[in-house]
């Protein structure tokens, strides 16, 4: 009996978890809210927009590695491939940085709370158009 309700209980969490993930928010129609875009583009301005851009473009020539053989920082306007990307693993290089990936990034882990990372990775999508968007959904982008 305790091992049919034990069961029971994990399909119960599992539909739950299925759910809260699958939530979308009514203002925007994407995981994240307008409040947390709007804080993300204030953090994102005081934190990635040197290297990014203002508007999350990237530098000119992004594509071409430099002397040492690392890349400029790329386009996370939905232009490049940050959309390729899972939002645990957005999440984990803005807190990890991208050195460990042959990148120049620093990391943010110390710098930005868990909320401040989730509002920076909300702005930046808030730049991608419905196509790259569902293109990231359907490419399991909230796994």
């Amino acid at each position: 009996m305790l091992m049919k309700y034990l069961k029971c209980s994990i399909v119960f969490l599992q539909a739950l978890l299925i759910v809260a993930c699958d939530k979308v928010d009514n203002a925007t129609g994407r995981w994240y809210s307008l409040a947390q875009a709007q804080h993300g583009k204030v953090v994102y301005a005081a934190n990635c927009a040197q290297c990014h851009g203002m508007e999350a473009q990237g530098t000119f020539n992004w594509r071409d590695a430099l002397a040492d053989g690392s890349y400029p920082p790329p386009p996370l306007n939905g232009t490049a491939h940050t959309w390729h990307h899972s939002l645990p693993v957005l999440l984990r290089t803005v807190r990890d940085g991208g050195v460990k990936l042959g990148g120049k990034m620093p990391a943010f882990g110390s710098r930005l709370s868990a909320s401040d990372r989730e509002a920076v990775i909300a702005f930046i999508q808030s730049k991608w158009d419905n196509n790259i968007y569902q293109a990231w959904l359907d490419r399991g982008g909230l796994k």
